[in-house]
């Protein structure tokens, strides 16, 4: 497992209002222009019509499916900390991924942690191991009150990697069960990058997903989304909305 979380890199959105460029692969040019043709002369199309056609197309060989993406634009500045967006959302139908849990908990709490499903849990030990190593084999941290005060030793290398648990997210509180459980269901966090842009993995093309399923997923993102609009953001808020599989072009919804 890298260091990474669950969020998404950001994507390069190719206009699908322009001719399919030779130095793409061949898979990616026939995408292109089936996107093109869904489209039409329309800028957009609807949601439930993007997933059938991110559905139909061709995919990438991975063994769990292609993973879906919604790529969201935000009319914020992300240098200034009364706009920035951070939140979760627990995806109806699940995300699709595995995710690693990481409990930094009271020493008494640990087996418990891992028993309830945390992959890695501990104490002090676990702080000090991330310390010594920077290793961060996990999706997720989550942490009891009492081990926050604890965790600025391992800040920057948790924070950088986004895994630094927050209230805000839901990521603390000494109700490990009901935080594990969540996660486990499809609880998916999301925070704006640099550029202002927010990254949200919403299922898989697989047999574990309908276009409905995806489709749930997606509106329940976004409602996650549009719930945490900064206060101080009075214009429109969600410029765009692009939605694409792993390694697909992109198609604007919003």
């Amino acid at each position: 497992m890298g260091e990474t979380n669950v969020s998404l890199k950001p994507i390069i959105y190719m206009s699908t209002t322009t001719t399919a460029k030779s130095n793409r692969s061949k898979k990616y040019q026939a995408n292109l222009i089936k996107i093109q043709e869904a489209q039409g002369k329309n800028l957009t199309i609807s949601i439930d019509k993007a997933v059938e056609v991110l559905f139909s197309l061709q995919q990438p060989s991975f063994k769990e499916g292609a993973m879906i993406e919604l790529h969201l634009k935000l009319n914020i500045n992300p240098t200034k900390s009364d706009q920035l967006v951070r939140g979760s959302v627990v995806l109806p139908n699940g995300s699709g991924k595995k995710i690693r849990i990481a409990a930094f908990v009271n020493a008494e709490n640990v087996e418990l942690a891992k028993k309830l499903g945390a992959e890695i849990a501990g104490s002090e030990e676990l702080i000090e191991k991330i310390k010594n190593t920077e290793v961060t084999d996990f999706d997720i941290a989550i942490a009891q009150p009492d081990m926050m005060k604890k965790l600025p030793v391992i800040a920057r290398i948790l924070g950088t990697r986004g895994l630094m648990p927050n209230p805000k997210s839901g990521t603390v509180g000494d109700n490990i069960e009901d935080i594990i459980k969540l996660i486990k269901a499809g609880k998916v966090e999301f925070k704006n990058d640099k550029t202002g842009n927010l990254h949200i993995a919403c299922g898989k093309i697989n047999s574990s997903f309908t276009t409905q399923k995806i489709i749930e997923n997606i509106q329940a993102a976004i409602d996650a989304v549009e719930k945490v609009k900064p206060e101080v953001i009075k214009k429109k808020y969600i410029i765009s909305a692009h939605l694409a599989t792993t390694q697909s072009p992109s198609i604007k919804v919003i």
